[in-house]
């Protein structure tokens, strides 16, 4: 595995070794003694979640309150989808700036978002198939969202805002100087 810092170094893009032959292909999709060393901490995913959606379907920004803060390893089973990472970190020389990556099951490449960063993504294919590890357990009472048309983080989801798919929670996110519960 290579990892490659972004331009919030605690965001990582992780690429894989393929290994092809006439039967098709091998991947090791996570190895936790190789991502911790390379964090210099320890992370232990506790939970695998998947969701399929079609094009324009946008899912976020999401993050979790403490003590259920998430930190998650994303990656796409099938078709393309542009990831984001908002750091929500108050104190962060980084806050509330953002990491952007376009990500396809053909490259089989992944995102490693720490804690302290809301999470989203818009999928870029006809279909996506998603999947992502995460370190802490999922509580409906502790989730909170951004609005993804914050002006202020002026993010570029590579499809006109016309055309996307969004949920009714989702569109209900406040902007992010709105945002009373943000992480220290």
């Amino acid at each position: 595995m290579k990892f490659i810092s972004q331009s919030i170094p605690e965001v990582i893009l992780i690429e894989p070794n393929i290994i092809n032959d006439n039967r098709g292909y091998f991947i090791e999709t996570y190895k936790k003694d190789i991502i911790n060393k390379f964090l210099g901490y320890k992370t232990e995913f506790v939970q695998d979640n998947e969701s399929k959606s079609s094009n324009g379907v946008l899912r976020g920004l999401h993050y979790q309150l403490y003590p259920f803060t998430q930190a998650k390893l994303v990656r796409v089973v099938q078709g393309k989808v542009l990831v984001v990472a908002v750091d929500i970190r108050k104190k962060s020389k980084t806050f509330s700036k953002y990491v952007s990556q376009e990500i396809c099951s053909e490259k089989k490449k992944q995102l490693f978002i720490p804690r302290g960063f809301a999470h989203g993504f818009v999928v870029l294919s006809k279909v996506a198939i998603f999947n992502y590890k995460v370190d802490n357990y999922y509580s409906p009472k502790f989730e909170r969202g951004i609005a993804f048309n914050d002006k202020d983080l002026s993010i570029d989801w590579k499809i006109p805002q016309k055309l996307l798919i969004i949920s009714d929670k989702d569109k209900k996110n406040p902007l992010l100087s709105k945002t009373k519960d943000l992480l220290e």
